[in-house]
């Protein structure tokens, strides 16, 4: 049985820029500075972690981040849902939701979510495409700033949910950045790369994915790479 994640910014979806909007609104309210935030690179980041790089770069105390982050996070879910709203900037990527649909409905296959987003942000950003109720579990950046700890996560929860252990062979992640690649790697699971963020295929490939692809829109040849697992190197 396969564990798939799949990551939800630059892979499932655009929300034309309603994160990085609420989270600077919800930094100035809570911390009275958002840092760097329009140089900062969030690609594959997890929330955690850019909260503490953009208030490290602020100088705000360490402390004082750690102490006001559930305030911060809350705030931060409340702005996305106004953001987001009904929907109107979230596009779904070519095939995504085809693919998803697809390996929900399979047996053989447990499909989650390894993402950077807080939880309530993966499900806001979500909402609108219908594909949350699809995902049986995740391992979100609220869970840990090191996306690397994620996958690990999300195997913990999906052994809870189905009864059986999933380690790095049976596990997929689907994701746009190096840093998807790199989680995957970390766990020992397949890497199945998507050019569907900022970076094209000759940049992801020089990550050396198992699996590479420009967008999910050939549904069955990236479902033969989920169950291929691992390419020959």
């Amino acid at each position: 049985m396969r564990l798939v994640l799949f990551d939800v910014d630059g892979t499932l979806l655009s929300s034309s820029g309603a994160g990085r909007r609420a989270l600077e609104r919800a930094l100035r309210e809570v911390y009275g500075s958002a840092g760097p935030i329009h140089s900062y690179d969030f690609q594959g980041g997890t929330d955690l972690q850019i909260l503490r790089d953009l208030m490290a770069a602020a100088q705000v105390p360490a402390e004082v981040v750690t102490e006001r982050e559930s305030r911060l996070f809350a705030r931060y879910a409340e702005y996305l849902d106004a953001e987001v709203g009904d929907g109107g900037g979230v596009s779904v990527y070519p095939g995504a939701k085809v693919l998803v649909e697809r390996l929900s409905a399979a047996d053989d296959c447990v499909v989650g979510l390894l993402t950077g987003n807080i939880e309530a942000g993966a499900r806001i950003k979500l909402r609108p495409t219908g594909l949350w109720p699809r995902f049986r579990l995740g391992a979100y950046g609220s869970d840990h700033a090191d996306r690397n700890r994620l996958p690990a996560v999300a195997a913990r929860r999906a052994e809870a949910l189905i009864g059986r252990p999933f380690r790095g062979s049976d596990v997929v992640v689907i994701g746009d950045t190096p840093r998807d690649i790199e989680c995957a790697r970390a766990f020992g699971a397949s890497a199945i790369a998507v050019a569907t963020g900022r970076l094209g295929v000759a940049d992801l490939g020089a990550h050396r994915p198992d699996h590479l692809f420009p967008d999910l829109a050939d549904t069955e040849r990236v479902l033969a790479a989920i169950r291929d697992g691992r390419a020959a190197r």
